[in-house]
């Protein structure tokens, strides 16, 4: 695996008595999507400004990009993109006018300037609207915008809080498509904080998961996927609390319920389902439908969330 571009070593931050970030140890290797997934007051958005320098931890260390966040913050900040809460446009410019504000302010010659600004609103889909004044734009428009605004110096790292968070599902799933073929183009690493575990399943190579400023699991969505339990449904008539019950204790099972009229039994991952289809038929239930699908990512979030509490 590439060499981390990441690493901290029990980060921490506090807020008065509150540990926002507790002992974090992290590793991002370069070249990866990596997904930072936890419930609001997580931690999440305080790990991006400790990472950024933005903010000086309360103990432990971290380094991005080889320097050090606590004496090389300026340095960081030099070879990183970041699209946090605001967007920083200025909406009464056009969306060329934006971007080339902030490339004169990068220290972009003027001919680099016009291309890099040409190269990245094309890959937006922005091209025939760069001279509107982005006031006018809809949400999803403004935030592709915001991404370019990230990726004009070509930073080696770029750090994007909750990207598609307000966005209607088409605007999403666009933004998606089309932050993974930037990605793929410019060979950035992403640190990206998001509530969507479905974007996290299909955009990120790593994801940890965050919870109470704790990290709690880390790994490619499919290996935390291959911990959690594979999910039985099956749809028929004739169920009963006693057959729930009864299930329940069966060996390989770690749940049995009924959940809208169908019957949802969470199995180890080597647990064999033929005995319990067998055993639903026997106790009189007709069934219809029988599908045995692995847990998915907000599966395993979920049950994460839930453990301990």
């Amino acid at each position: 695996m590439s060499s981390a571009i990441i690493r901290t070593d029990q980060l921490t931050r506090a807020f008065g008595g509150i540990k926002a970030v507790d002992g974090l140890d992290l590793e991002v290797p370069a070249g990866v999507v990596f997904g930072f997934l936890g419930p609001n007051g997580a931690g999440k958005t305080t790990t991006i400004r400790l990472l950024l320098g933005l903010l000086e931890p309360s103990g432990g260390r971290a380094r991005v990009l080889g320097h050090d966040t606590r004496t090389e913050a300026g340095a960081i900040r030099e070879r990183a993109g970041a699209l946090l809460e605001h967007h920083g446009l200025y909406e009464r410019l056009s969306a060329e006018d934006n971007l080339a504000f902030y490339a004169r302010i990068w220290g972009l010659g003027a001919a680099e300037r016009r291309n890099r600004v040409r190269e990245l609103l094309e890959s937006l889909g922005l091209w025939e609207r760069r001279r509107e004044a982005v006031g006018k734009w809809s949400r999803g428009m403004r935030q592709r915008l915001a991404v370019a605004r990230a990726l004009l110096h070509r930073p080696a790292l770029l750090f994007l809080d909750e990207p598609t968070a307000g966005l209607d599902p088409v605007a999403a799933s666009h933004l998606r498509e089309q932050l993974a073929a930037l990605v793929a183009r410019e060979g950035v690493t992403v640190f990206l904080t998001t509530h969507n575990l479905a974007e996290a399943d299909r955009l990120c190579h790593r994801v940890g998961v965050i919870k109470q400023g704790r990290l709690v699991a880390v790994g490619h969505p499919d290996e935390l996927k291959a911990r959690s339990a594979t999910r039985l449904e099956i749809r028929g008539r004739a169920f009963t609390d006693a057959l729930v019950a009864a299930l329940s204790r069966q060996p390989g099972v770690e749940r049995a319920a009924l959940m809208n009229g169908r019957m949802v039994i969470d199995m180890a991952e080597a647990a064999d389902s033929s005995p319990l289809v067998a055993m639903i038929v026997g106790s009189g239930v007709a069934v219809d439908e029988v599908r045995r699908d692995k847990s998915s990512l907000e599966d395993v979030f979920l049950t994460l969330m839930e453990e301990d509490r």
